[in-house]
């Protein structure tokens, strides 16, 4: 019962918050619910394989957060032990990249400036949601495995050294 619990709550989670930003924003506000793909426009090629990584990336973070941190991506329903496994080896934040790579994505798919500025301020609130709330909030309930684990590994730069 607590495994299906778990992942009820990060389907939950994620509708709500990447769904939010990457899906129904975009979709409802910003044109992609107009988009016409055209299969042999390499742009258009290029836009749907950023949606697709991002998207699997982010269904791999959701996982591990489940797997490993016993937890959701949400800040209210965090994971329960800090998660250095998986994506979470080469960058601290691979969830927020990945929501980045499908607005990126839409943002091509489109040709919108639209959702490029849109992109550059979602990036930019989650970086201060990050440095301000989230690294600090780490910080005192992991102690010094987040200290050695941030000196390990970039806050959005990946690291591909052992």
């Amino acid at each position: 019962m607590g495994n299906l619990w778990l992942a009820l709550r990060s389907l939950l989670w994620t509708v709500l918050l990447p769904g939010m930003m990457a899906g129904f924003i975009p979709w409802r506000y910003l044109g992609v619910s107009r988009a016409q793909v055209q299969w042999q426009n390499p742009r258009h090629l290029a836009a749907l394989v950023m949606i697709a990584a991002g998207v699997a990336l982010l269904a791999t973070c959701i996982w591990e957060f489940a797997r490993s941190g016993r937890g959701t991506l949400s800040p209210v329903d965090p994971p329960k032990h800090l998660v250095v496994r998986g994506l979470y080896r080469y960058v601290r934040n691979p969830m927020y990249l990945a929501v980045a790579l499908i607005v990126l994505g839409e943002a091509l798919l489109l040709a919108s400036l639209n959702l490029l500025l849109y992109w550059a301020f979602f990036f930019g609130v989650v970086n201060l949601f990050v440095m301000g709330y989230e690294e600090p909030t780490l910080r005192e309930q992991f102690g010094a495995e987040y200290d050695e684990y941030t000196r390990r590994v970039g806050r959005w730069i990946p690291s591909f050294r052992r």
